[in-house]
């Protein structure tokens, strides 16, 4: 197998919380073009490393980089900027603002012209604004969802509000994104949805995906990696199949009847 390149590299990260360790110096790779998912239990922190990896969560120790940028003491706005877009485990959409709208917001970072500008360059800024306007109409059409595109986001089931803010984080066109648990809430027909949108993703661009995700079925069918983890540490990392097999992960996490 061909072996792409590291878009974000994190190293020995850790991370505590009022004398807990969460986070006990754990690293990863996430490479162009693949999917890696991050697996464990509740607790195990699967999470705290992506908030940490992002700039959510400062980190006690541990290097990040994107691209061979070193952001470990960048905000999360910065790293968001220097792009790496992602989604969250409670949906975190703008309820009272249209699903254009909520898209919108997600090419923030490719606007070149702010406030005074809207007033001393009205025709420059509008025709910003359509180019920007026809990277998320195209985006909406990728993920079937131009039909809502005037529904206030909080009005949709939670399926579709997920579908939405998979599209804010695509449309930013991010090296990396990280995806926390897209499918927790979905019924089967939304989650082979959900799995058909990311795999397109790593197939049409160099995206590095990485995926928090419980559905086990979903993590090895789409999967390129999988790390597992437990009370804070790697417990494991491989291919599906590789992690599948692993008398550790059985034993931890997998059960027996994943290993069939």
């Amino acid at each position: 197998m061909e072996q792409r390149a590291g878009r974000l590299v994190a190293e020995d990260v850790a991370k505590s919380f009022g004398g807990v360790a969460a986070l006990q110096g754990t690293s990863l790779t996430a490479r162009a073009g693949e999917i890696l998912s991050i697996i464990g239990p509740n607790g195990a922190g699967k999470t705290t490393l992506i908030n940490a990896v992002s700039g959510v969560y400062p980190k006690d120790r541990g290097r990040v980089l994107l691209d061979d940028l070193d952001i470990s003491r960048m905000s999360a706005h910065q790293i968001a900027r220097l792009g790496l877009s992602r989604t969250f485990q409670n949906v975190a959409l703008f309820r009272g603002m249209s699903v254009l709208d909520n898209l919108l917001l997600g090419r923030n970072a490719y606007m070149r012209t702010g406030a005074l500008s809207c007033g001393l360059y009205w025709g420059r800024t509008r025709r910003e604004e359509i180019a920007q306007r026809r990277v998320v109409e195209e985006m909406m059409e990728f993920l079937e969802i131009t039909y809502l595109r005037r529904q206030p986001a909080g009005s949709l089931p939670l399926g579709l509000q997920k579908r939405v803010e998979l599209g804010r984080a695509l449309v930013a066109q991010p090296k990396v994104l990280l995806l926390d648990e897209p499918m927790g809430g979905m019924n089967l027909e939304e989650k082979e949805s959900m799995a058909r949108y990311i795999l397109d993703v790593v197939e049409t661009t160099d995206t590095a995906v990485i995926l928090v995700e419980h559905d086990m079925g979903v993590v090895m069918d789409i999967s390129n990696r999988i790390i597992v983890m437990e009370q804070g540490a790697k417990l494991a990392e491989g291919t599906p199949e590789q992690v599948r097999s692993d008398p550790r992960v059985i034993e931890a996490y997998l059960g027996r009847e994943h290993a069939a």
